[in-house]
């Protein structure tokens, strides 16, 4: 046998009950003599209580113990309004998980932090790799993981960075370009 007991905000006529209910306990127990103005009254009831009964509960121990409790309670019905939270929102099949919501916001920082690291070291993975303390072979699977791709080939010669900047073949053929481009690449042994 299943039992349904509908979200607070669907019992709108408990609200006020519980909330008096949850005053007098909390006044008694932080020696307190709150009361709820009808304007807080008011919000109560047209407030979307997503938490049910718990959620209204703190709220009731919050206008009594905090001094600006009704300015706080204020500003999350306003927040709430304006992102536009409604009560069929919570309870859709589309609503994705606390654990879904933080699984994509650690992958996204993750993310950042290794574009941030690449972009540091020129994309040399073997130091990037000694800095975020992963093995090389980790890193190279979250790159691919994460989709990262250098803004310019990684090791690109001189004469290819002037043109890929000028967009002028004629400045990497220049004599000064070519001794650029040597000068980067390995020094010769003198003899």
């Amino acid at each position: 046998m299943e039992i349904r007991i509908p979200p607070l905000r669907e019992r709108k006529e408990e609200i006020l009950v519980l909330a008096q209910r949850f005053l007098a306990r909390f006044n008694e127990q932080y020696r307190r003599n709150k009361e709820l103005s009808p304007a807080t009254t008011a919000k109560l009831l047209q407030y979307a209580w997503r938490g049910n009964v718990r959620e209204l509960e703190n709220m009731i121990r919050r206008l009594v113990v905090l001094h600006d409790a009704e300015e706080v309670f204020d500003q999350l019905v306003t927040r709430r309004q304006q992102i536009g939270w409604s009560p069929s929102s919570a309870t859709s099949p589309s609503a994705d998980s606390l654990r879904d919501i933080a699984r994509r916001g650690a992958q996204e920082a993750e993310r950042k932090a290794l574009a941030e690291v690449l972009e540091r070291v020129q994309w040399n993975r073997a130091e990037a790799a000694r800095i975020l303390k992963v093995s090389y072979k980790t890193l190279l699977n979250k790159i691919s993981e994460c989709q990262l791709k250098p803004r310019r080939p990684p090791h690109a010669s001189l004469p290819s960075r002037v043109v890929a900047m000028t967009g002028d073949q004629s400045a990497a053929s220049t004599p000064r370009a070519r001794n650029s481009a040597r000068s980067l690449r390995s020094p010769e042994p003198s003899i």
